[in-house]
């Protein structure tokens, strides 16, 4: 395993610990801040391993399909964890977790195919603007609610959006092959 794909099942293991700060109280407020420190560490080995794999040339079918997946993991987790603390609606996790599903059953077709379909730029976008906001809503800051929620409702416009674009450039994976 390359140091990309080190990277990238680094973030996945971070998960189970960001959520455990993030929802107990065993740190009273400072549980918030050390899943704060956890969850940026996991976005900086996603920004870490794409651009170690492409420098370096590690790019494989691995990466390219665990990377997208440990973004979602990640992401989604938070979402999960937002809405149970009563600071995220829930029809917005839905439909960000909806969109991962449906992106997820693609590349599952398209692996079938023996295609690997690799991220493109507005899920790129999808997943900067969602980490953002998740960072945000992380840190609860007074006085900054209203650019947390834009920072939402702009990473919930990029998910729809990055949806329909994979769906339109990846529909051939649809289609029956005979």
């Amino acid at each position: 395993m390359n140091l990309a794909n080190k990277l990238t099942m680094l973030r996945v293991f971070l998960i189970p610990f960001f959520i455990f700060f993030l929802m107990t109280d065993i740190f009273g407020d400072g549980g918030k801040w050390i899943a704060l420190v956890i969850f940026l560490i996991a976005s900086f080995t996603d920004f870490m391993d794409g651009q170690i794999a492409r420098k370096r040339n590690m790019i494989t079918n691995f990466g390219k399909f665990m990377d997208p997946l440990a973004d979602k993991l990640l992401v989604c987790s938070a979402m999960i964890c937002f809405v149970e603390l009563g600071r995220l609606a829930g029809w917005i996790a839905i439909i960000i977790i909806a969109r991962e599903f449906i992106i997820s059953g693609f590349r599952l077709i398209a692996a079938e195919q023996g295609r690997v379909i690799a991220a493109g730029w507005w899920g790129k976008f999808k997943t900067g603007f969602q980490m953002a906001a998740v960072i945000f809503m992380i840190a609860d800051i007074d006085g900054l609610q209203l650019f947390t929620d834009i920072l939402i409702y702009i990473a919930l416009g990029l998910t729809i959006i990055s949806l329909i674009d994979y769906i339109v450039k990846n529909r051939d994976v649809m289609k029956d092959v005979k």
